[in-house]
């Protein structure tokens, strides 16, 4: 079943929007309003990754949450991708090298080594974009894949293979510049990032991998009780107040994968600008050895916002991104989009908004989830770590009914339930492990 471009969402809707939220600012001591229906809500619902009333009882939130199955562990889990340029949170980097963030293993717990799994493939994929506007072709033109060795030594460091795919063909390096071994940083050294400086088809990458401070933030247990007031499931509550409001993320950390990577690099022998990005992780077929995709991730709580079944999810990560989805996958979202109101038209248009589900970077401008809108609708430069994505897609979704959930990344004083360490001022940028 095809998916065609969006046509009911225009960029002029959604800049709207976003613009509301920049008028009227975060007034982080006034009451929610909720007066929407259950329609509109339920849109929101989709883009933060939380199922409707039709859903299994397993939380799903962000991609934090959409549970373990057969074939992917926690270890196998991604929850997040970021991507921005350097220079907009680091004023002295050099001017066109970008920040790419792979986050897995969701809800690591604090003082607890965790590790990347030794089987799988964790994959940046990147596509060159001809116009701002372009639709996706979901076809990587580079990608950049990172392997891991067992656990060895004391303390236990994971050796780390970066190998990369163009059209040029496969250059695979495991050394840094140095001449060591390319390795991660154990949770008993985080305060002192090792950083593997490589050299790669002429062009000079820092990468980082281990555990660090995850930097997602959401009062995802308070949006349940929204959630259930508005489609008549529970008493109507708004959301806590800030000095209440419990952000679910604090505390844990995630394993990451940072790469300072040259935009000349990602350009190959043209001159893009502009690129879409997406995570793939990939583990062995026991029966044929040949590496499948498990998991795939670009915008924020897109593939758990669509589909409900564990079995549908599956096929969703196995196919995405591309132009078309398996067809129970989208008979599912489209039966969801029809129970929240959605007449049929626009509930095809809601599935051409989300897929192929990529996340585009202008390189040309300022990194930000809300920075900028192409003529579909869609995001064009990137995500910063500390994007307050949940209250951009809450404002956006709702036209403004909804514009915060009162939690922020620095939290408010006073208040233990939400709040990060502050985002390192130099590479690899996410707050040190808890």
């Amino acid at each position: 079943m095809a998916i065609q471009p969006i046509l009911l969402i225009t960029g002029q809707t959604m800049q709207t929007a976003l613009r509301r939220i920049f008028t009227i600012g975060k007034a982080a001591s006034t009451p929610k309003n909720i007066g929407l229906t259950a329609a509109a809500f339920g849109l929101a619902l989709m883009a933060l990754g939380i199922t409707t009333v039709m859903a299994p009882p397993t939380i799903q939130a962000s991609d934090h949450d959409d549970g373990d199955i057969d074939v992917r562990s926690r270890a196998l889990s991604l929850t997040d991708l970021y991507v921005f340029r350097e220079i907009d949170v680091n004023p002295a980097a050099q001017a066109n090298d970008l920040i790419l963030v792979m986050n897995t293993n969701p809800r690591s717990l604090a003082r607890q080594q965790y590790f990347f799994s030794s089987a799988a493939r964790y994959e940046f994929r990147i596509s060159r974009v001809a116009n701002n506007n372009a639709v996706p072709t979901a076809r990587p033109d580079l990608t950049l894949r990172f392997s891991f060795s067992e656990p060895q030594g004391s303390p236990r460091r994971q050796r780390m293979t970066l190998t990369l795919i163009d059209e040029k063909g496969t250059t695979t390096v495991n050394r840094t510049i140095g001449g060591g071994a390319m390795q991660t940083t154990p949770l008993a050294t985080a305060s002192s990032p090792f950083l593997n400086q490589v050299r790669v088809r002429g062009s000079n990458l820092t990468v980082f991998a281990g555990l660090r401070e995850d930097p997602f933030f959401f009062d995802v247990e308070q949006f349940f009780r929204v959630r259930a007031g508005l489609l008549g499931r529970g008493p109507a509550v708004g959301f806590r107040a800030p000095e209440d409001a419990v952000d679910f993320a604090t505390g844990y950390n995630v394993n990451t994968i940072v790469v300072r990577v040259p935009r000349r690099l990602l350009q190959g022998s043209g001159q893009a600008t502009t690129f879409d990005v997406w995570l793939s992780l990939l583990i062995p077929d026991p029966r044929t050895g040949q590496f499948v995709q498990t998991e795939q991730l670009a915008r924020p709580a897109i593939n758990e916002g669509l589909v409900l079944s564990q079995a549908s999810l599956a096929a969703y990560n196995r196919t995405q991104p591309s132009r078309t989805v398996p067809s129970t996958v989208a008979r599912e979202a489209t039966s969801v989009l029809l129970s929240l109101g959605n007449s049929p038209a626009r509930a095809q248009a809601l599935l051409g908004a989300f897929i192929p589900d990529v996340m585009r970077i202008d390189t040309l401008g300022p990194s930000g989830y809300a920075n900028a809108l192409n003529s579909k609708g869609a995001p064009i430069r990137g995500r910063l770590l500390a994007d307050d994505v949940v209250d951009i897609s809450l404002a956006v979704l709702t036209n403004g009914a909804v514009t915060t959930d009162n939690v922020t990344y620095e939290g408010v004083p006073g208040n233990p339930g939400q709040g990060h360490h502050p985002l390192s001022p130099s590479f690899p940028y996410l707050a040190p492990a808890n």
